[in-house]
């Protein structure tokens, strides 16, 4: 093969225009705006797009069917030319027909934050049921659009079997062959979400207790859940590295045995048909006995990301489960120090260990916070279950009874229910 062969197969990166619109009734300062422009320009290249400009757009008011006046409209396809864009990116949630209407007036690919974050997932989801999750989620939100992101439906035609019926226009193929995915999607998705619902009952039957680390994309939860557990998860600096949660097992300083599960990244107008695909994996969440808030300590706007974040554990029905903030990157910033303190957070580096060892004890004094004496009665046929006692909790006595060992213990309150067959009583 030739090396002009080789250079013509090198795939095409396409360049990115990204547009922050600025709404003029927002309280979003000038500092907000260009922090908001940074992390959509982060997205783009979390899809490998080469960035040509970018810009903040102030926006007076919101045009049903161009979101920008005409006037910018004509600047924005300007400036697109002049930059040799291939893709401009709207920072905003467009409508189908703003969407479509910008790209005949700008004669190229628009890409909304929604549909940027959705082919981001799309691209990084690994298992089978994150793959699902996220084409389900794609499919709910380009049902309504049908626009030039359609065009792979040409392809995927042939697959399913049918054609058009006498008199059926595109729209009306596409919009049948999109429903018939999404009923195909749904129903394979049942049985991957029956095995993890076997999984997760399993997990609630282990004696430890489980925490749950959450946080902005970008903030370091997979970074901290490698210092906690010396697990080897991705850890990058871009935007949603990870999707897919991974659950890990480690003890405390004082013994305890406890599972810590690293979940997706939130971010900023997370987009909904996403939280509704996750909610069954982000079940690991509002079943936690302590969430860990992981804030990003090089934020511009820490205090934006954590309401972001709070939004979405709201959404998912996991407002309620205890939190523990923790400000990582304070080896990065000296102001991350400050921020932890203002927020009566815990200052950690996830990279240089700094503060892991004061987390773990916080962390063992607030699980065992809810700790209570117990009676249990364990078979003598069942050591793996004395066994577990005397990893998960303080035994305080031991006495035989027949067929029976008698064991008098503290355990926490997530570990108590772990034993409630074996329980006579409490003290």
């Amino acid at each position: 093969m030739s090396t002009r062969e080789l250079i013509d197969r090198r795939p095409v990166v396409e360049r990115v225009l990204v547009l922050h619109p600025a709404r003029a009734h927002s309280p979003s300062s000038n500092r907000s705006a260009q922090s908001r422009l940074e992390e959509a320009i982060g997205l783009a290249r979390a899809l490998d797009l080469e960035l040509a400009g970018a810009d903040v757009v102030p926006l007076r008011e919101a045009v049903p069917a161009t979101l920008f006046g005409r006037g910018k409209v004509e600047e924005i396809g300007e400036r697109s030319r002049a930059l040799e864009a291939d893709v401009i990116v709207v920072d905003d949630a467009l409508t189908p027909v703003q969407q479509r209407n910008l790209e005949k007036a700008w004669d190229l690919k628009v890409i909304d934050r929604t549909g940027l974050i959705l082919e981001i997932f799309a691209r990084r989801a690994r298992t089978r049921e994150g793959k699902l999750q996220v084409e389900l989620a794609r499919l709910a939100y380009e049902r309504s659009r049908l626009v030039r992101t359609w065009t792979h439906l040409e392809r995927q035609r042939g697959g399913f079997g049918v054609m058009g019926g006498p008199g059926e226009t595109q729209i009306e193929t596409d919009r049948r062959l999109i429903a018939e995915k999404i009923t195909r999607l749904k129903s394979q998705l049942v049985e991957v979400r029956r095995t993890r619902s076997l999984h997760r009952d399993a997990r609630k039957r282990t004696p430890f207790p489980t925490i749950a680390l959450v946080g902005y994309t970008n903030a370091g939860k997979s970074s901290l859940l490698n210092a906690l557990t010396g697990a080897d998860v991705l850890a990058a600096d871009r935007l949603f590295a990870t999707l897919d949660p991974r659950t890990r097992q480690f003890a405390l300083p004082g013994g305890e045995t406890i599972l810590v599960t690293d979940t997706v990244g939130f971010i900023r107008k997370l987009p909904h048909e996403l939280v509704e695909a996750f909610r069954s994996t982000l079940d690991s969440v509002h079943l936690a006995e302590l969430i860990i808030h992981v804030v990003d300590g090089l934020a511009e706007d820490p205090y934006a990301q954590i309401r972001a974040v709070d939004e979405v554990l709201s959404e998912i029905g996991a407002q309620h489960v205890p939190q523990l903030l923790v400000v990582n990157k304070i080896d990065a910033k000296s102001d991350a120090r400050n921020l932890a303190q203002n927020l009566g957070a815990v200052p950690i580096s996830a990279m240089t260990g700094e503060g892991i060892p004061e987390l773990l004890e916080i962390l063992g004094n607030r699980l065992r916070r809810e700790s209570r004496a117990i009676i249990v009665v364990v078979p003598f046929d069942r050591g793996d279950v004395l066994a577990a006692l005397h990893r998960v909790g303080e035994v305080l006595s031991e006495t035989e009874e027949e067929n029976a060992m008698v064991v008098r213990a503290v355990l926490d309150q997530a570990s108590t229910a772990a034993f409630a067959p074996y329980l006579r009583g409490g003290q």
